[in-house]
């Protein structure tokens, strides 16, 4: 005779079974690419993009609910991004928000095996500012660094020789060339402004301005790719072919779909989308737009590949006072998922909004 511990046990196996098999018809039936995200409805961006509802489905993301994969017990890699630091001579602020982030990351609680600093790391690009910037970095035990330029690394061209933002003197005798150096001087890149590497089987594609607007007027703000670069860019992307995960970090964000960007966007956004089309796994991360976590959805969907926007390190902007503010995004790629998450480096804090489990196609 069957006990009535194991009459129960066996009517919430067959329960449990039945439900399975429910949501799987469910998600059958809807046919879509599931993403996990804050679950509020993406609003058009002031950057320029639709934030069109017709792309993959964004439900809330159940912690509680989460099981832990055997495949996925430990991530194959974690890094952290760091945008628009805005680092300045002139302004102290930066520097300290900066420290914030620096000074979490090196006690923080999981592993954080790269920095990637996303675009704008410093205010105006001169020397004097990277000088500033490298100290405060070589104050504290850090992981790998790579990173981007921003429209903010070249506005050394703005500046006149009393260091006075000057418009009508511009470029002051002053080279975009120039800024592109100091940058990779100070990264490390020897021939451009741009980067690849893999780490744990991920890849990190690093993509630059090249150009503003001593070289280019016409670009504005926004970021100008050379014909190179998108060359380079595509056979980046050729290695992805087996769905391996890629990561496509951009400073200026996209434009609407099927259009090519102006300022303060990717200008030539047309072949960079048709370049990462082919492609599953693809994650792009952009920054320039300063976005706080608590008051915008930063994942844009509709796209080929998921699109987040990062926040800013030294100039996160939302509704309410933002100058006691610092956030970033933590990254763990795993077998089967990717989880991005927003960080409050204030106060060492996870943003609540700001949480994204991927599924890896």
């Amino acid at each position: 005779m069957m006990s009535r511990r194991r009459f129960l046990k066996n009517m919430l196996l067959s329960l449990g079974l039945l439900f399975g098999g429910v949501v799987s018809l469910f998600e059958f039936l809807k046919g879509g690419r599931f993403l996990a995200s804050s679950g509020a409805e993406t609003p058009s961006g002031t950057d320029g993009s639709s934030g069109a509802a017709d792309g993959p489905p964004q439900t809330p993301a159940d912690h509680a609910a989460q099981v832990p994969d055997e495949a996925d017990a430990e991530p194959l890699f974690s890094f952290f991004l760091l945008s628009d630091l805005h680092i300045s001579v002139d302004e102290s602020s930066m520097s300290e928000k900066l420290k914030w982030a620096l000074g979490d990351i090196t006690e923080f609680e999981s592993k954080v095996e790269a920095i990637v600093l996303g675009g704008d790391l410093t205010d105006f690009g001169r020397e004097s500012d990277y000088r500033l910037l490298k100290s405060i970095l070589d104050g504290y035990r850090l992981p790998p660094l790579y990173g981007n330029m921003g429209n903010h690394d070249y506005y050394d061209i703005w500046l006149n020789d009393k260091g006075e933002f000057s418009t009508e003197t511009m470029p002051n005798g002053k080279t975009d060339a120039a800024s592109r150096k100091r940058f990779q001087d100070f990264i490390g890149y020897k021939d451009k402004p741009y980067h690849e590497v893999w780490i744990n089987g991920v890849h990190l594609i690093m993509v630059s301005q090249e150009a503003y607007v001593q070289e280019r007027p016409e670009v504005g703000e926004g970021a100008w790719y050379s014909d190179e670069q998108l060359a380079w860019l595509e056979k980046q992307m050729a290695a992805h072919k087996d769905g391996r995960p890629a990561f496509v970090f951009i400073h200026q964000p996209l434009p609407e779909r099927g259009a090519d960007g102006r300022t303060h966007q990717l200008i030539r956004a047309k072949e960079f989308r048709a370049i990462l089309e082919p492609y599953r796994n693809v994650f792009v991360l952009s920054g320039h737009t300063h976005r706080d976590f608590r008051w915008t959805s930063n994942f844009t969907p509709g796209e080929t590949f998921h699109w987040f926007h990062n926040s800013s390190v030294g100039r996160c902007r939302g509704l309410s006072d933002s100058s006691r503010k610092a956030q970033g995004l933590y990254v763990q790629v795993y077998k089967t998922k990717v989880l991005v998450r927003g960080r409050e480096f204030s106060d060492r804090s996870w943003i609540d909004s700001a949480h994204w489990e991927i599924p890896l196609a």
